[in-house]
């Protein structure tokens, strides 16, 4: 029997956004063929002209090639468009997986006040990365971008975009992602939206994903000014202010 054709299984979509990394694409892939046993349908868009590695994979793939490029949260917000699902899980095409991370994190969207489930992210090497993060300041984004500071504490405010699975309903509901951001703080800025519609970030820890971070805005001057564009947008944005204000009240 093919394991991913299960018969009454939740829907699940899975988008994936390659700027010519095909190669990661092939890797992704091949881990999901070789340790998901939940259905999946990958919809695959590819950001910008390249020829794709031979992707033959036992799940269905929609590959979707843009005239124009797009940012992160618009492609992602075009991809939950094209299949039907229930849910709809947003991946890095560096993410690589040794199990499978869906059961946990479906079980995890169970929960009522659940708006998005994330699993734990670990390096090649084993360690915990900070993909959870507590709310950002403007002083601890000055210090990020100058001297690469990474955040001070580790909360479950907000998690970083690699790997994100929502209720379908859920996401479109919420807007999807602001594709104002063209990539940076799109993450946060949509879990500051979730938090003010009452939903929480819940992690399944049991739900294992290796990444590791590329910290490219610290090396390309193009990627740096989309990271200070974001990051400005986001701090004035009305979902910030209301944030802030609710916080000052809750003290």
């Amino acid at each position: 029997m093919n394991p991913q054709a299960v018969s009454g299984a939740p829907r699940i979509v899975v988008s994936v956004v390659s700027h010519g990394q095909g190669a990661l694409i092939a890797h992704l892939f091949s881990d999901i063929a070789a340790v998901c046993r939940t259905p999946v349908h990958v919809v695959l868009t590819v950001n910008r002209p390249e020829t794709l590695p031979d992707l033959a994979s036992p799940f269905p793939v929609t590959v979707v090639r843009n005239a124009a490029v797009r940012g992160f949260g618009a492609n992602h917000n075009a991809a939950a468009a094209v299949v039907p699902s229930d849910i709809f899980c947003v991946v890095n095409p560096d993410v690589r997986l040794r199990h499978d991370p869906f059961p946990p994190l479906m079980a995890r969207l169970e929960g009522q006040d659940v708006g998005v489930a994330v699993p734990l992210v670990v390096g090649s090497t084993g360690e915990t990365q900070d993909s959870l993060r507590s709310w950002p300041t403007p002083l601890g984004a000055v210090r990020r971008l100058i001297a690469g500071a990474r955040p001070a504490d580790r909360g479950d405010d907000w998690a970083a975009g690699m790997f994100m699975a929502f209720r379908t309903a859920t996401f479109r509901a919420i807007g999807g992602f602001d594709p104002g951001y063209h990539l940076y703080y799109e993450d946060c800025d949509l879990c500051c939206r979730l938090r003010l519609a009452g939903l929480r970030v819940a992690v399944a820890p049991d739900a294992v994903i290796i990444h590791d971070g590329q910290r490219t805005s610290h090396r390309r001057p193009r990627y740096l000014l989309w990271h200070v564009q974001s990051a400005l947008r986001f701090f004035r944005s009305a979902g910030y202010r209301r944030l802030r204000a609710r916080r000052a009240r809750s003290l």
